[in-house]
């Protein structure tokens, strides 16, 4: 059985003097905005650049820069909501128990997620990074069949196989499992699963997220600082990039949370793969990783898989 959601739209009305009426719900249009265009690829062009920015931070510890990220997205992020005027829902967030304890899964997800991102930056396997979001839209229809029962059509099916062969081609010559691939997959995909099943919009959700995270980042810190260990502070450059950690976290992620409800789902499916293709890029041309023989199978495969997967989406549409 397949079960159909309708999301709506409020749209205030007013009177004659300014003054707001109650909202009349209006079904949103399934057409691509110009406006909802320049917002995503806007968000996925600056998560393309970010490699450039974790590379510069390669002396911080992963867990300092982790934790300066999640602190300084608090001030970032509430400063957004407050311009956007939507604190309100956050507060009936923070009253309720069962909220709190979905966003802390999602929080903890998300934690793993960029510490892994950052770690595979640092160490020098940008390439395993943009294997992994490319995956990730695989994977999630992999969740979906699994978790929710949805059924895949052939040319899904063609396009999962073909991306577990190439994660095996990169597993036997390496000898290992592509840890940071497979890690930034799963924690993404499982992540953004229960991201749509708490019952908040993405700028509050992200907010609620971080504020539970920030007692965790700031103990690290002055635990960090007490042991003569922290880098904040000591160095004047990478002070400065630490200090900007909030908006390169923060800023593309609810770009692309008002950019998305703008498009459709296939226009989205297209432009999720702006930001791996630049990690991908990155990678090979400015950090000079290795490319080698397996790579140059997986990829292609991987690459084949995606465009098989667009091709049956946009079929549907």
């Amino acid at each position: 059985a397949t079960v159909t959601i309708r999301h709506w739209r409020f749209v205030p009305q007013g009177d004659s003097r300014g003054c707001m009426s109650d909202p009349v719900p209006t079904p949103p249009k399934n057409e691509d905005s110009p406006k909802g265009l320049a917002l995503a690829v806007t968000a996925y062009l600056m998560w393309g650049f970010l490699p450039l920015y974790m590379k510069a931070l390669a002396a911080v510890p992963v867990l300092e820069v982790l934790a300066h990220r999640v602190l300084w997205s608090v001030p970032v992020a509430g400063a957004i909501l407050i311009w956007l005027g939507r604190t309100q829902d956050l507060k009936v967030a923070l009253r309720s128990p069962r909220m709190i304890g979905m966003a802390a899964m999602t929080a903890a997800l998300i934690s793993i997620n960029w510490g892994i991102y950052v770690w595979s930056i640092q160490s020098g396997q940008a390439l395993e990074a943009a294997l992994g979001y490319y995956i990730n839209p695989l994977f999630s229809i992999f969740l979906g069949a699994v978790l929710l029962g949805e059924r895949m059509n052939r040319a899904q099916g063609v396009a999962i196989a073909l991306a577990a062969l190439a994660v095996g081609v990169l597993t036997w010559e390496a000898g290992r499992v592509p840890v940071i691939a497979l890690g930034l997959t799963v924690s993404w995909g499982i992540y953004a699963y229960l991201k749509k099943r708490l019952p908040l919009g993405p700028n509050q959700g992200f907010m609620l997220e971080v504020l539970i995270l920030s007692p965790l980042a700031a103990g690290w810190l002055l635990w960090t600082g007490t042991q003569a260990g922290m880098v904040f502070g000591g160095d004047g450059r990478l002070t400065g990039l630490l200090l900007c950690a909030g908006v390169v976290t923060a800023v593309p992620l609810m770009i692309y949370a008002n950019g998305a409800k703008l498009l459709r789902l296939s226009t989205i499916g297209i432009l999720q793969y702006i930001a791996p293709t630049m990690i991908f890029l990155t990678a090979v041309f400015l950090f000079d990783e290795p490319f080698g023989t397996a790579r140059a199978v997986a990829f292609p495969m991987i690459w084949a898989a995606l465009v098989i997967y667009t091709g049956s989406m946009i079929r549907r549409k």
